[in-house]
């Protein structure tokens, strides 16, 4: 069984299990950790299998957690059932949806046909959850200019010793801001991507890691689970089921803008999301000793890259990003 004598945590939660909720704990092991300050453990019980959060009052809230999968439980979406939940100690007891996730799962094989699942979950989502009937943050401008000052600072400065020009800051700022917020707002996930999916049944997803969802841009999670930070398709595969996604969302009545406006809109909210999980993944290595996630830049700075080159607008940061950037983060690998 995991524990170590320094985890007083795990000895808390063992603890919890098993005077508090009276569970024959057999073994505990560790399931996964991710890109925040929880950490999830597996606990074998006489009858199978559960998984257990570990989410630090002081560093993490799993209220949000409980609060929206009771949300996305009600309208059909397949998230871990909440078996038991202890808010100030920020333990919670979950259904175990096994090992398989999506990212690991994916082979030239089976990718449209997950991606045809992993499709249909996003459209659920987007139509069936609204902001009346699952109240949540807004994703707004003081968030969207939050989330892309972290790239500035921390891979920028902090890891390359770059610093921007201010006036080409503030006007790469300014579109992919504006062009956020021109969208309409749907339900967004905020990380819907392979590693958030897993592989429950051959014809069934669950959906994982929700609790930092928002009412936001209509093609963030889209762009989340197309260009994905973990694994990258050919453009004209993404292209394929970006056109398929628009179509679905014209006919539910959530789009009444042609193509290449949403295009538009899906590579903009790409250069937004691909430059706040760059700046996150350097400030993983560089405050939080989890440097796995520098393997993860070269992909995310390539989306970065084809965008800025697509649009005579981002003409100056394209030129900036190859001239200055590329050359300085290449000299640091």
């Amino acid at each position: 069984m995991y524990l170590p004598d320094s985890d007083r945590r795990a000895a808390a939660l063992i603890d919890w299990l098993q005077t508090d909720l009276g569970l024959p704990v057999q073994t505990l092991e560790p399931a996964s950790s991710d890109a925040s300050f929880r950490r999830y453990f597996r606990v074998g019980l006489d009858d199978g299998f559960r998984i257990v959060m570990d989410a630090p009052p002081d560093r993490e809230n799993i209220r949000p957690f409980v609060r929206i999968a009771s949300h996305l439980k009600q309208v059909g979406i397949n998230t871990p059932t909440i078996y038991a939940e202890n808010s100030d100690d920020g333990f919670l007891l979950l259904e175990d949806f096994g090992s398989d996730v999506f990212l690991d799962c994916l082979n030239d094989n089976n990718a449209e046909a997950l991606y045809r699942q992993a499709l249909a979950c996003l459209l659920q989502l987007q139509t069936t959850l609204t902001p009346s009937s699952c109240p949540l943050p807004v994703y707004d401008d003081a968030l969207l200019q939050r989330e892309l000052d972290i790239f500035y600072d921390w891979f920028l400065e902090k890891l390359l010793g770059i610093v921007m020009p201010d006036a080409m800051r503030r006007e790469l700022d300014r579109g992919l801001i504006e062009s956020a917020l021109e969208q309409p707002r749907v339900f967004v996930h905020r990380d819907f991507h392979s590693r958030n999916l897993m592989v429950v049944t051959d014809n069934m997803l669950g959906v994982i890691d929700f609790q930092d969802a928002v009412i936001g841009p209509i093609s963030y999670d889209l762009v989340s689970l197309l260009r994905d930070c973990y694994v990258a398709w050919p453009s004209e595969r993404v292209a394929k089921w970006r056109s398929q996604h628009y179509q679905s969302l014209v006919d539910a009545g959530l789009l009444a803008v042609t193509a290449p406006v949403f295009d538009r809109w899906f590579d903009w909210m790409g250069l937004q999301r691909h430059l706040k999980a760059i700046g996150i993944f350097a400030r993983l290595h560089l405050r939080d000793d989890k440097s796995s996630y520098l393997a993860d830049i070269p992909r995310t700075l390539a989306y970065v890259n084809q965008v800025c080159a697509a649009y005579p607008a981002l003409e100056e940061v394209h030129g900036f990003l190859r001239r200055q950037i590329l050359p300085v983060y290449q000299a640091s690998l």
